[in-house]
């Protein structure tokens, strides 16, 4: 897992897999890699032995709402019930009761409740983490929001990288007048930049929400003040936003669950990923999990992501993901392995220092209760994480119960 770029189409499928490996870690960088027989040469303080175990890359997250106010458990019911979502917003619930409680809630709580959840992902074997605001819908929210990432990526062992999703959904008060809202995100453009509170700027591009030409002008201002763009796009209706990823040189088009045959041959010709989020169909309950084996058989690099959020998609367990792809997209646990590692990376801006196990890298290696990597998308719905190493430093053991 050490070529340079993701891996696109049938190199998904090419994995590289050592036996017997030993790795050599020198404060945080990984400094050599090599035989168990030859790891005898080697002077260290400190031996783990992974007694057979499956010793991966650090898993990467590249696509979370991290920083959120409440939640909405409530709501489950409703759509046991098969209450329409719309209904379930004149009740108080959907997408703006979660704004309404990250307004309310404080910075410290919001702080102390993504620590929280960085905490378990760790748990999961994840060490590099995307966070997106977007429950704020205001300056002042957003702002919070992005604030509180950043302190936590301070704060927390795991690497956080964060994205200014203002333009998750239209407040009430902007619902006749979208475009003067999409202004007033762009206004706090340069506030972002110079508190270095994101480096990516995304967008919700969907029936009901922005339109593919509100989008890229949206996008397009904020690529003008030298942000990186990710495009939410394509989840429930083929807009074209999959072709405006690719267009506007997004790093990564998201959800993109009904792009066109049109897009996913442009994202194959394209630097663009494809980060597919398998559980938000799973837990909204929809029949179509999207077009991931296309995309891959067309020559695109994809990834995925669990889509952690209070409304569609609520867990942290990157692993129970695995699962889902190889069960509904029909991935192999090659290709899902490259789309939680390298990627993943790739997928967030992080293809350089993350995702892969590799000399001269920072140390981020998670070894598994498993004896090989096709175990842990067949065990499904269960921690596999035995140790997680992150920049050199053991932040997660299993706890032994006997």
């Amino acid at each position: 897992m050490d070529k340079k770029g993701p891996a696109k189409g049938v190199e998904m499928s090419d994995l590289t897999v050592w036996n017997n490996a030993a790795i050599g870690i020198k404060e945080d960088t990984v400094v050599w890699l090599g035989s168990t027989e030859e790891a005898s040469i080697l002077e260290a303080t400190q031996t783990i032995d992974a007694k057979g175990r499956l010793v991966t890359p650090g898993l990467v997250e590249p696509h979370t709402h991290l920083v959120f106010g409440g939640s909405r458990e409530r709501e489950m019911a409703l759509k046991q019930q098969g209450v329409p979502y719309l209904e379930i917003l004149k009740q108080g619930g959907g997408i703006l009761s979660t704004v309404r409680a990250t307004r309310a809630t404080s910075y410290g709580d919001l702080l102390e409740k993504a620590l929280f959840h960085l905490d378990r992902m760790a748990t999961y074997g994840i060490t590099t983490v995307e966070a997106k605001s977007g429950y704020g819908l205001d300056r002042e929210t957003e702002l919070k929001q992005l604030r509180v990432a950043k302190e936590a990526n301070e704060k927390h062992p795991l690497d956080i990288v964060s994205t200014f999703l203002g333009a998750h959904a239209i407040p009430p008060e902007y619902k006749e007048n979208p475009e003067a809202f999409l202004n007033e995100m762009v206004e706090i453009l340069d506030e972002i930049k110079q508190e270095e509170l994101a480096e990516f700027v995304d967008i919700f591009t969907e029936t009901g929400v922005f339109s593919v030409p509100e989008s890229r002008r949206y996008l397009m201002k904020a690529k003008e003040k030298g942000f990186g763009l990710k495009i939410h796009a394509d989840e429930i209706d083929p807009l074209g936003g999959t072709e405006l990823a690719v267009e506007l040189g997004a790093v990564s088009g998201d959800h993109l669950a009904v792009a066109s045959d049109e897009g996913i041959e442009k994202l194959a010709n394209s630097d663009t990923i494809g980060v597919i989020l398998p559980g938000t169909s799973f837990y909204l309950g929809k029949e179509d999990y999207g077009r991931a084996r296309e995309m891959i058989d067309a020559g695109a690099a994809i990834a995925i992501s669990t889509d952690f959020n209070p409304g569609s998609s609520v867990t942290e367990n990157l692993q129970l993901i695995m699962s889902i792809a190889a069960l509904k997209l029909k991935l192999s646990p090659e290709e899902i392995w490259h789309a939680v590692t390298v990627n993943a990376a790739y997928a967030i801006g992080r293809g350089d220092v993350a995702g892969t196990i590799a000399v001269g890298r920072k140390a981020d290696i998670v070894l598994w209760d498993a004896p090989n990597y096709l175990y842990i998308p067949y065990h499904y719905g269960v921690n596999h994480t035995n140790t997680v190493i992150k920049n050199g430093k053991v932040i997660y053991e299993r706890p032994a119960i006997r």
